[in-house]
């Protein structure tokens, strides 16, 4: 019986004509599965939904997500990273592995710090840096109030300076580099900034993997990566569900720090907009 999928060209282009069909056909995609975006039972009979292909450089996973979550697309992932997802995607649901992709394949883990999740405690790996040491990105997930209606963020904070590739002067450039990016200054903590194309952020069973900028040659990169995914909660989740985004905040070194609570956060970046310091940009999700 025929399913209500979404295959996408670049997708498609990935698994194959003949592949592709058979999904569409019902021969290789479930009747039911658990969506790998909002973590909801999904049924392929009844409902819109989209298959979404993980691609590392040895290794390919399909996974099923509501139509209304996210699109069909092709995620790339590095092959570290494809490994606590697809245990997760396993353990979950039952899906049509791409060409030549094992049943249990593997999401990337990048050199960031962990995440923290909404009114928890910001990155423990991300102490202080030394005099020397490359600075690592610290994030923490919380919800952030746009005119009473609650978004989905992440908070971007490096452990110390950023500077420019081959740059030695230790002058911090991090926020320079990502308006560079396309990111803009936020005067307005209110109101919600402008999506930036080509970037996204990587959700997968309910846990954040990554956050993706567009890569040189064509499709997405990893412009932060968690070193082991992180379980958000469930009002983030579902507000990045309802709204198909995340907002994006970077400040400086030092300028936020730890917060264990949301209003905290809030006091934290509203600090540190009226001195100039943030900047952000909307992302859509991608992945699931």
């Amino acid at each position: 019986m025929p399913r209500m999928l979404d295959v996408s060209d670049e997708v498609r282009s990935e698994i194959g004509d003949d592949e592709a069909d058979r999904l569409l056909a019902g021969d290789r995609a479930p009747a039911s599965y658990e969506c790998t975006s909002c973590r909801t039972p999904g049924d392929t009979d009844i409902e819109a939904t989209s298959t979404v292909l993980f691609v590392a450089d040895e290794t390919a996973v399909l996974a099923f997500a509501h139509a209304r979550c996210i699109p069909s697309q092709v995620v790339p992932v590095s092959e570290e990273q494809l490994a606590g997802a697809v245990r997760s995607i396993s353990q979950a649901q039952t899906g049509a592995p791409g060409p030549g992709a094992p049943n249990t394949p593997t999401v990337p883990a990048s050199p960031a710090a962990p995440a923290a999740p909404a009114g928890a405690v910001a990155d423990p790996a991300a102490q202080p840096t030394a005099p020397g040491q490359a600075a690592i990105l610290g994030i923490t997930c919380g919800l952030v109030l746009h005119d009473k209606v609650g978004h989905a963020s992440l908070v971007v904070e490096p452990t110390g300076p950023v500077g420019r590739p081959g740059s030695t002067s230790g002058e911090d450039e991090f926020l320079d580099l990502l308006q560079d990016a396309g990111f803009q200054p936020v005067s307005d903590l209110n109101e919600t900034p402008d999506q930036l194309a080509g970037w996204s952020v990587l959700v997968a069973m309910g846990k954040l993997h990554a956050i993706l900028q567009p890569a040189a040659a064509g499709g997405s990169t990893g412009w932060w990566q968690a070193h082991q995914p992180l379980q958000v909660t469930e009002a983030w989740r579902m507000a990045a569900s309802q709204l198909s985004e995340v907002t994006m905040y970077a400040v400086p070194a030092g300028m936020v720090g730890r917060q264990p609570r949301e209003d905290l956060l809030r006091q934290a970046l509203e600090r540190a907009v009226s001195l100039g310091q943030v900047v952000a940009a909307s992302l859509p999700l991608a992945g699931t």
